[in-house]
């Protein structure tokens, strides 16, 4: 069981917890990417490519590996001949679904 954590300034010097959320998460597609995968699970490149309209496939490119690099998402690659490879989220990752419900909650009420 996780431990229960308070709401605190930070401590000069110190990385705030929350501020590091945010950065991770603030920028438009990566929130939309996590989102995506939250409600479908384990997806294509080109599922995801197609659900966020606007994106560049070299963004997303970029967003997966950065949430990768963190420990958000997963990528499979399956040694199919073409290459299929499919990105799902981490058990970290998952723990992303009450934020999003709340910000949604309250988006609702604005």
């Amino acid at each position: 069981m996780d431990e229960p954590v308070l709401l605190s300034k930070g401590i000069a010097g110190a990385e705030c917890a929350i501020a590091k959320t945010l950065d991770m998460i603030s920028n438009k597609w990566t929130f939309l990417i996590v989102r995506d995968l939250l409600l479908d699970g384990t997806v294509r490149f080109g599922e995801l490519l197609r659900s966020l309209e606007g994106i560049s496939a070299k963004t997303l490119t970029m967003r997966l590996r950065e949430l990768e690099e963190k420990g958000i998402v997963i990528r499979h690659v399956y040694p199919e001949v073409p290459p299929r490879v499919e990105y799902s989220l981490t058990d970290k990752g998952k723990k992303l679904e009450p934020l999003f419900i709340e910000l949604k909650r309250f988006g609702l009420s604005l």
